[in-house]
């Protein structure tokens, strides 16, 4: 019983430490998603461009096509980085929509305008409430949605081109997409 005082923190010291080392294993990047294997969100988007489309939910389903949905905005550093990728990614023919979210629609536009639109719509989510039913932590988030309309896969982060190469094109051709191979 004397020794029960000094032996108590010593334990809580170490279930401290165990936590600790099992969360440095864990890749910051990995955030789970509870919509993965759930169908896209009910949301319908302004088009952030003149004369577009609006990004509405049921248009990211339905048509046996997978797709990527992007979500971006003018004042996130790491979307300026990966914009050159989601070109090139457009250029091989996937079917990208964009989100621009928390962001001032002209700025969005501008953000377009001088970088190009790879984006076949891209809605305009100033307030974040479409971000907030996709869960999303911040930008950019790419989420991969099979021809169904069901989320398969979040990438947290810029797609990089080791992204692109080893997850993402790998998992749209599994899915079904003509031009990700």
């Amino acid at each position: 019983m004397g020794r029960l005082p000094f032996v108590l923190p010593l334990l809580g010291l170490a279930a401290l430490l165990v936590a600790l080392g099992l969360g440095m294993t864990r890749d910051p990047k990995r955030l789970p998603s509870p919509l993965v294997g759930r169908p896209v969100p009910e949301f319908a988007l302004a088009p952030l461009l003149d004369g577009g489309a609006p990004l509405v939910a049921s248009a990211l389903a339905g048509d046996g096509e997978p797709k990527l949905l992007n979500l971006f905005a003018s004042w996130c550093t790491s979307c300026r980085l990966e914009h050159p990728m989601l070109m090139r990614i457009a250029a091989e023919g996937v079917a990208l929509y964009g989100l621009d979210w928390k962001d001032a629609p002209e700025d969005g536009r501008a953000y377009l305008a001088a970088r190009g639109n790879p984006f076949r719509a891209v809605g305009s989510d100033p307030d974040g409430r479409a971000g907030l039913a996709l869960g999303v932590t911040g930008t950019p988030e790419t989420f991969v949605i099979d021809g169904r309309g069901i989320i398969r896969h979040r990438h947290v982060g810029p797609i990089t081109a080791e992204a692109w190469e080893g997850t993402l094109r790998p998992m749209l051709a599994r899915l079904g997409a003509g031009a990700a191979g």
